[in-house]
């Protein structure tokens, strides 16, 4: 079973067994910090093996990526229009990410990465600072007219609660994935205690549906605040 009640963590333990701990024979890396290298390799070698033969009839792997990579640019063309493609490759990136850590947490001995609170803050602070970033790159001074509301006798009122609404974003998303990759954890450690096989078998394929429901929103939400930084301040 996996999550942060599980007894063994597989990839910590093989640092401790190289040395890499403190006096008090704990890892020096952090677990979601290992567990995120050990996906993100496994990502990098799956997508060299997706792409190591590339043929006009895509098979097994090949077309499993541009199936996926496909359906995610139509959406987000279909919502941010042809804008979207210069963003696409970062939204694609965060919801292959989070998918691949959330469903990295079911398989015994591992962790999911985003089942700390640390993992998925900071995600959701660079979507911020990147959103801002395009806002700023495309409207240049004039972005700040999204914080100020339309007319500037209601600046003072509005900018204070616009910039509180911007920061609650970064709050809502890192505690929303936060708190059901947690929260699937500890039911698994409950179900497993209860009843191993019986129990947790049929909830394994429940959470499968809920990691990538999750990893989407996280993707959709992204691509929202993104589509409002590239319109034009109302």
């Amino acid at each position: 079973m996996a999550g942060g009640l599980h007894p063994i963590f597989l990839v910590e333990e093989a640092v401790k067994a190289i040395g890499l701990v403190d006096a008090h024979g704990h890892s020096l890396i952090p677990g979601n910090v290992l567990y995120s290298w050990t996906f993100m390799i496994i990502l990098i070698l799956v997508s060299t093996m997706a792409t190591k033969k590339i043929s006009l009839v895509p098979r097994g792997l090949q077309n499993f990526f541009e199936m996926v990579i496909g359906g995610l640019e139509d959406f987000v063309v279909a919502n941010m229009g042809e804008d979207g493609r210069k963003v696409f490759p970062v939204l694609a990136t965060l919801f292959i990410y989070i998918l691949t850590c959330n469903l990295g947490g079911l398989f015994p001995g591992n962790d999911a990465p985003t089942a700390n609170i640390n993992t998925t803050a900071s995600m959701a602070v660079f979507v911020f600072v990147y959103y801002q970033y395009w806002g700023f790159k495309i409207h240049g001074t004039h972005y700040i007219h999204h914080f100020t509301g339309p007319m500037i006798w209601m600046a003072p009122l509005m900018f204070p609660i616009e910039v509180i609404g911007h920061f609650a974003r970064m709050l809502s998303l890192s505690l929303r994935l936060f708190g059901n990759i947690r929260g699937e954890d500890i039911v698994l450690a409950l179900l497993f205690m209860l009843a191993p096989i019986v129990s947790t078998v049929p909830m394994y394929f429940l959470f499968m549906l809920a990691d990538v429901i999750q990893a989407f929103v996280f993707f959709m939400l992204s691509m929202l605040y993104l589509k409002g930084a590239f319109e034009e301040a109302h």
